[in-house]
């Protein structure tokens, strides 16, 4: 027999993208920002980031019926010295602010060969690479960082503190897309660990522990009381420091320690910060730069790894580009049902 969560929609990304940014119009988001998040959230479902495409909706409206995140917000953006911008997200979402500020960052690298972008009290609720796949395309070379909720602990820890505090870096690459790498500094991020305890999946030990401080295999007891661990040990609990520090302390931002959402039932999106920084490889008369990066990419794929960051997001974008992007039937009308 099958059922509705067996059956599959196809549908184009642009029409994703049209129907999501309805939901976030319906639910008090203005039409400018809603488009953007909207694109934002189905780039994510188009190109196989499923914990941060169309799962995140329900997150999304949650927060916004909470009155926890501004729709409507209008980012400040301040330009204070030759390579360095700051911007108020102003309790808005990421990408808007972000989109309202890339122009400038973009002038600022072409000009002076670098640019930093550090922005506050925004929302990001979604994938960083994004964010930095326009910017490789253009020919500059990319990170991005940002800090959240705090759900994961230091080694030996039993109380989150951290956020899983992901970071990207996007490159150009001579005759072929990008290379951008997107990962969590936590050994499993958020997204992934509720998909898992929502299928009833285990994780493998060492991902996180639970409210005792033990190390667990059930996604459930680690979102109930526990918390995430660093990959790598020690070593990632350093890079989500610096996470923090970047993303947070230089943005002027909250850390994920300090995020509190109580007063506001249902909100789902951490509001903190997020570092951006933008540089023109070309400056001082590199133009091989990218040519040189090919190269690498043929050294280590011909040392026997098939497949590099970013690979299989090309492929499943191609893939949905040709035959539409599937959705489990139950998905999409729960979507359309949120239009309504």
């Amino acid at each position: 027999m099958t059922n509705s969560s067996d059956r599959q929609t196809r549908i184009s990304y642009d029409d994703l993208t049209s129907l999501l940014a309805r939901i976030f119009v319906r639910f008090g988001v203005s039409e400018a920002n809603a488009a953007i998040v909207a694109a934002n959230c189905a780039g994510c479902e188009r190109d196989g980031s499923l914990s941060h495409g169309v799962f995140r909706m329900p997150g999304y409206v949650s927060s916004l019926r909470s009155g926890w995140v501004d729709g409507k917000a209008v980012a400040a953006v301040l330009d204070v010295s030759t390579a360095f911008i700051r911007v108020d997200a102003r309790n808005g979402f990421a990408q808007p602010a972000l989109s309202l500020a890339m122009p400038l960052a973009v002038e600022k690298a072409s000009k002076f060969g670098a640019a930093v972008l550090a922005i506050k009290d925004s929302h990001h609720f979604s994938a960083l690479w994004p964010d930095l796949e326009p910017l490789a395309r253009n020919g500059f070379v990319a990170l991005s960082m940002v800090s959240g909720l705090a759900c994961v602990a230091p080694p030996g820890g039993r109380k989150a503190v951290m956020g899983t505090n992901p970071i990207a870096f996007a490159t150009p690459v001579d005759g072929a897309n990008p290379m951008i790498f997107d990962f969590a500094t936590s050994s499993m991020s958020n997204g992934d660990l509720r998909i898992a305890a929502r299928e009833g999946r285990g994780v493998p030990l060492g991902t996180g522990v639970d409210a005792e401080g033990e190390f667990t295999e059930d996604p459930s007891r680690i979102l109930d009381g526990g918390a995430l661990l660093p990959f790598g040990g020690h070593k990632g609990s350093a890079l989500s420091l610096m996470v923090e520090v970047l993303a947070s302390a230089l943005t002027g931002g909250q850390f994920s320690s300090e995020v509190d959402f109580s007063a506001h039932s249902g909100a789902e999106t951490p509001k903190t910060g997020q570092l951006v920084i933008v540089i023109d490889p070309r400056r001082g008369g590199n133009e091989v730069f990218a040519s040189r990066v090919a190269q690498l990419m043929d050294v280590v794929r011909a040392s026997g790894q098939t497949r590099l960051p970013s690979d299989r997001r090309y492929r499943t974008r191609e893939a949905a580009e040709r035959d539409g992007i599937p959705l489990n039937d139950e998905t999409y009308q729960n979507l359309l049902s949120m239009t309504r």
